[in-house]
């Protein structure tokens, strides 16, 4: 709730007498409790030469006495700046500083409006007092009542015997009652007495005193709490509190009860360090989990800071930390979700100049439940240098990295690596097309700690290897006709060419290298790998094409692309340093597809398929119906063969498909609802339904959830009781506007609960 307020007469500088003029009314907009508004009020417009420190009266009749009272009768305006007062009858004493005005009375500022049958106003103690009053706020749905509203003369705000709400007039779904509400203008707080919430006419709590902003100053307090129940944690209840610290701090306390497990407490500490810089910490502690039949304590620890020094420097943290691999699966965290398998550990800090710049960064990663855990970057040193129009048409970069890779265990090996990179390159643009050529050299050079003493790795590793890269594109574009529509069609085919030369690297440890996705966008990389500890040799051509459609109205339609590599020679290089003589001559046949077949009908999808095998490497498709923005049908399906099951180490193909829908059932009931089905496993893997209605001043959702555990192997999984393969729950949200909730109730979260978050509906790009 949001309180302001100005006493409109308590100086009197001048006085202008003005005849009646015609004003207009204010809309009322769906949704919005509209105040009442003098006709009058606006006639100040028509008036030149009136300074806003002077009050504009208007009426149809007048009387006048010097020094002594002035009597205004029918349609009375009092104007002065953006503060107005109108009634029917007024009388101003001038001897003894008062004002008083009754019948139809309105007071109006900027942001808050006031009826009431009377006002009396004292000039010389700049009080007020209006009886039987109505408030409004303007730009806001909180109005109420007050038997009696007093401006004080320390211009602060006293409401008796009122209440408030954000429903429409009328409807009185929720209510807050009280003896009195105090509104303090200069430490902006509202202090509320023997308040009485009422929902649909029904006392449901009673609140002694508390206190609430009346700007967007923060407050102390309890936020409402949620309600939830599921098979893993049963019964669950939380309470969030609220300590605004100080400006620059704030903290919120969440005490969750859940009956199957016991207390579990959440703390979010958020700061501010300057005008750039933010971060917070997060704690999260269940002490003696009741599932686990060693009563185990689990906890969360998480810090993350991010922002700039000055103009040049920028520093970025992140650390989280977890007692147990499935500490995600099993609890409701604020950190990261049960889909989240990798907890980042990373300080950075950067400097930047306009042709340079330099970072320094150290890295952990922890990866939940595998056995193996990934090397440290303690620390990594990146240099960058770019410069253009080298000889009017050449760019020269220099990109350079040292890192330093440690391990938390003892029998592994260790190594730093320094990394050089300078390259030259030639752009060409221009309306038609492009072509770019680029050379590189990439000198690498290794100091290895190899702790076994068969090991092949070196402990020094040169390694120096050149790389040559041509690119091209043309656009073509014409004038086509498809079912009677005019189109603009363009057709942009690209080809490339890259060498790399080709280096025994069996004798450098895999540090930070994986395989990267052979997509379409990847046919045209530089690189197979990421990192650098593997640089695959290459001599190929990679050739594509990418077809567009746009309307008349230069919106994309139809976006299709094509690609693969034809190799010329097979890659030497391989991540476990293997090399097959039958290598396949082409790399998958990679395309997607992006189109609006018709009107609200929106397909998107993509194949990588190997041509010498026959087989698919991966498959997806994703058909969206979507008339409007609040409604959606989308159905999908996904394949990908040969990938790695975390918790068996076996190769599994995932073959899934999907439905998800949001559609309102009415103007304020929404349904809300996914089912995704696993073929190879011939079962459901997630369900989820929810339905969720929102008036004007209140919400509620209930929604139902039963999806598959992601069950990692940890030290604790063996002493949990009867760990479910799969999870239900049911989950209550309410929220009272104008009184705060357990948090924003919107379709759009609703669609990124569980597993699979939605992907928006490929309104394609121009």
């Amino acid at each position: 709730m949001q309180i302001r307020y100005f006493l409109a007469l308590c100086l009197l500088p001048n006085i202008v007498l003005a005849e009646e003029a015609e004003a207009t009314e204010e809309p009322i907009t769906q949704c919005f409790v509209a105040p009442p508004v003098s006709r009058s009020f606006d006639d100040r417009a028509a008036l030149t030469g009136i300074d806003d420190d002077q009050i504009v009266i208007i009426s149809d009749y007048s009387t006048a006495a010097f020094n002594n009272q002035a009597q205004f009768t029918g349609d009375v305006s009092f104007s002065q700046g953006q503060r107005h007062i109108a009634a029917d009858n007024a009388i101003l004493d001038q001897k003894n500083q008062r004002l008083n005005a009754n019948g139809n009375l309105i007071f109006k500022d900027e942001l808050f409006t006031v009826t009431a049958d009377s006002l009396e106003a004292q000039m010389s103690t700049n009080s007020a007092t209006l009886q039987k009053a109505q408030y409004w706020l303007h730009g806001q749905q909180v109005h109420g009542d007050a038997s009696k509203l007093q401006i004080t003369s320390d211009n602060n705000l006293l409401l008796t015997k009122t209440n408030f709400t954000t429903c429409p007039p009328g409807d009185e779904s929720w209510l807050l009652e009280a003896d009195m509400i105090k509104i303090d203008s200069k430490e902006e707080w509202g202090e509320i007495w023997n308040a009485k919430l009422r929902i649909a006419d029904v006392p449901v709590l009673y609140i002694p005193y508390m206190t609430v902003p009346v700007s967007d100053k923060r407050k102390s307090g309890f936020l409402f709490p949620s309600f939830s129940t599921s098979t893993t944690n049963g019964v669950e209840i939380s309470t969030p509190y609220y300590w605004n610290i100080a400006p620059e701090y704030d903290l919120t306390f969440t005490p969750d009860f859940m009956s199957s497990r016991g207390l579990f407490t959440k703390t979010e500490f958020r700061y501010l360090a300057g005008e750039q810089q933010n971060g917070q910490f997060n704690v999260e502690y269940l002490g003696s989990d009741d599932k686990l039949s060693s009563n185990e304590d689990r906890y969360l620890y998480h810090w993350s800071h991010q922002g700039a020094i000055n103009q040049n420097w920028r520093v970025r943290s992140d650390y989280t930390d977890v007692s147990d691999n499935n500490y995600f699966n099993d609890l409701s965290s604020d950190v990261n979700q049960s889909t989240d398998n990798q907890l980042s550990r990373i300080g950075e800090a950067s400097y930047f100049e306009r042709n340079w710049d330099f970072t320094m960064r150290v890295q952990d990663i922890k990866v939940l439940g595998e056995d193996e855990k990934p090397y440290q970057v303690m620390p990594q040193l990146n240099f960058n240098y770019r410069t253009a129009d080298i000889f009017d048409a050449i760019d020269f970069k220099f990109n350079s990295e040292l890192t330093n890779f440690s391990h938390q265990e003892s029998e592994y090996n260790t190594a730093t690596r320094l990394h050089l990179v300078p390259s030259l390159i030639w752009p060409i643009q221009g309306p038609a097309g492009s072509f770019t050529s680029e050379v590189k050299l990439l000198q690498t050079q290794y100091w290895q700690q190899s702790l076994d003493e068969d090991s092949t790795l070196d402990e020094s590793v040169s390694r120096t290897i050149p790389q040559a890269r041509l690119h091209g594109q043309v656009n073509f574009e014409r004038a086509t006709q498809l079912f009677d529509e005019q189109y603009r069609q363009t057709l942009e085919p690209q080809i490339q060419y890259l060498y790399v030369g080709y280096e025994d690297q069996s004798n450098i440890g895999i540090y930070d290298t994986a395989e990267l996705q052979e997509d379409y966008y990847g046919l045209f990389r530089d690189r197979q790998y990421s990192g650098l500890d593997r640089v695959a040799d290459a001599n190929q051509f990679t050739l594509g094409f990418t077809t567009r459609l746009f309307d008349h109205s230069n919106r994309e339609k139809f976006k299709f692309s094509v690609g693969q590599i034809m190799y010329l020679e097979s890659s030497k290089v391989s991540l476990d340093d293997t090399f097959e003589e039958t290598s396949p001559s082409t790399s998958v046949l990679a395309a997607e597809l992006d189109a609006q077949l018709y009107n609200d009908w929106f397909i998107s999808g993509s194949v990588q398929h190997d041509t010498e095998t026959g087989d698919n490497k991966k498959n997806e498709v994703t058909l969206d119906y979507r008339p409007s923005e609040d409604k959606l049908l989308q159905l999908s399906y996904r394949f990908v063969p040969d990938l790695l099951n975390t918790n068996t180490n076996d190769q599994v193909d995932i073959s899934q498909a999907g439905v998800r829908t949001s559609w309102p059932l009415t103007d304020s009931l929404y349904f809300v609802g996914n089912y995704y089905y696993d073929l190879n496993e011939s079962r459901n893997i997630e369900t989820y339904t929810g339905v969720q209605y929102e008036s004007c001043c209140w919400a509620v959702r209930l929604s139902y959830h039963y999806r598959i555990n992601t069950n990692y192997d940890d030290d604790l999984s063996e002493t949990i009781d009867g760990r479910e393969e799969f999870e239900s729950g049911v989950y209550l949200n309410f929220v009272i506007k104008g009184l705060g909730g357990s948090g924003p109730l919107g379709v759009a979260d609703m669609l990124n609960e569980g597993l699979f978050n939605y992907r928006k509906p490929l309104y394609l790009r121009n």
